[in-house]
């Protein structure tokens, strides 16, 4: 199972948060990636600026036969085709793609002087990434720790369990 977490807090020329989320779905589909499941969009506070404009966030679980580094290549391709700028950390974007689970693997490895952690290393803390993961796979486990989702979700902030909204479900 390969779980990807696509966010957006920038309109772009694609169009609103909503659209790029669709539209990066789009472009992986045509790259050799199916798509298995999606999750509902939920709503977030920017982290952890929360002045910046609120993301929009799903979970999609696909299949494909590329390689971690074939498809961060992809990723990367296709958030800059949604016109993303690499600036600060945790600047506003039009799109991010994030890889949560590649196959129950834990992996690190560079592409194009960026670090990957496969899974990311603060997903334990982040709501958006766990509630629609939830949502898919209520059995799911970190690939590291081997905890069951649901009680990574016990362990994170009331404030954080209270900031997610969903907003639609597709």
């Amino acid at each position: 199972m390969i779980y990807l977490g696509l966010g957006s807090n920038l309109p772009s020329s694609f169009g609103d948060r909503i659209a790029n989320i669709n539209f990066a779905i789009e472009l992986l589909k045509e790259n050799n990636i199916k798509i298995i499941k999606k999750s509902s969009y939920y709503e977030t506070p920017s982290y952890p600026n929360n002045k910046h404009p609120k993301f929009i966030n799903i979970v999609i679980k696909i299949n494909t036969t590329l390689k971690p580094k074939e498809l961060v290549a992809i990723i990367i391709s296709i958030e800059s085709k949604l016109e993303r700028e690499r600036g600060k950390k945790n600047d506003p974007r039009t799109c991010d793609i994030d890889i949560i689970d590649f196959n129950n693997k834990v992996l690190n490895f560079k592409h194009n002087n960026l670090l990957f952690n496969i899974p990311h290393k603060k997903l334990i803390y982040r709501n958006f990434v766990l509630y629609p993961l939830l949502e898919l796979n209520p059995r799911w486990r970190h690939p590291k720790s081997n905890i069951f989702i649901k009680d990574l979700i016990k362990k994170i902030t009331d404030k954080d369990k209270k900031s997610i909204l969903k907003i639609k479900k597709d």
